[in-house]
């Protein structure tokens, strides 16, 4: 039996908290990686190593519960409650997401492969670029987690939206570090450096617009987006962050931090759903 549309806020002035849950939701991934960025005018070396394990061990948690909970599932709600077949849009959007990732890293590097200290791609232009391509899915994934939550079709709850965001938001922390710390080392100001790193978050923002804007005009290809989103977030999780806090061993700070993040998106959607 579907379950019925749940909602935070009460029906009187939620029209209000709509609009500041989509602002905050389209905000906050950009902060975050602001934020990473902002790293150069305070750290030398930096994040701490560990706690860069247990960010990105988070960031995979929450991502993890949020594409299965806020996407998947109810990408399958929906086409029921249509009279469609319940696994295709799931699937064919989850497999579709995955797919556009693959295609991405083809032909671009992987974020992680430079490492904070310059690596490979850490004094190119290409690592900019990676990163900003990278961070579409995310921002589609955030825009269409929205347009669920303003669907009444849906069952996507605000708290579901702002989990998903924040978590976002976590693994852009060392993301903005990654591009701003290298871009230092190789004797760009530190004020120029950030403003780069901090840019290169501002295609998150704008690609939840389009998503969002895209979702309200085709209704029915929501479900089919949900998946997508659902399957670039879980390649990046897979693809980028566990191999990445598991590089160079001690990566049970990572683990615990997968664990902290899933469970914090279940409690969320099972306390407040």
């Amino acid at each position: 039996m579907l379950s019925e549309p749940r909602r935070l806020f009460p029906e009187e002035g939620y029209r209000i908290n709509e609009t500041i849950t989509s602002a905050a939701g389209l905000s906050i991934p950009f902060i975050g990686t602001a934020l990473g960025s902002a790293m150069v005018f305070f750290l030398r070396k930096g994040i701490s190593p560990v706690f860069q394990k247990i960010l990105l061990g988070f960031a995979s948690g929450v991502m993890i519960a949020a594409s299965v909970w806020s996407l998947l599932i109810p990408s399958i709600e929906m086409t029921a409650s249509r009279g469609g077949i319940p696994w295709l849009p799931p699937t064919a959007g989850f497999l579709g997401g995955m797919g556009f990732l693959l295609f991405l890293d083809a032909v671009t590097p992987h974020i992680y492969d430079s490492g904070a200290d310059g690596g490979r791609f850490g004094k190119n232009p290409m690592l900019l670029l990676a990163v900003t391509l990278h961070n579409v899915p995310e921002g589609m994934a955030v825009g269409v987690v929205l347009a669920g939550m303003l669907n009444p079709d849906s069952a996507i709850t605000a708290a579901e939206a702002l989990v998903l965001s924040v978590g976002i938001a976590v693994q852009n922390l060392p993301e903005g570090a990654i591009i701003s710390m290298p871009l230092v080392g190789s004797g760009i100001k530190k004020s120029r450096a950030f403003l780069l790193g901090a840019l290169s978050g501002a295609v998150e923002p704008l690609g939840a617009v389009l998503t969002l804007l895209l979702t309200a005009l085709i209704t029915p290809v929501l479900p089919y987006i949900l998946a997508f989103a659902a399957g670039a977030m879980i390649y990046v999780v897979v693809e980028e962050l566990v191999p990445e806090f598991h590089a160079g061993g001690k990566g049970t700070a990572g683990t615990i931090g997968v664990a902290a993040g899933f469970a914090l998106m279940m409690l969320l959607d099972v306390a407040l759903g």
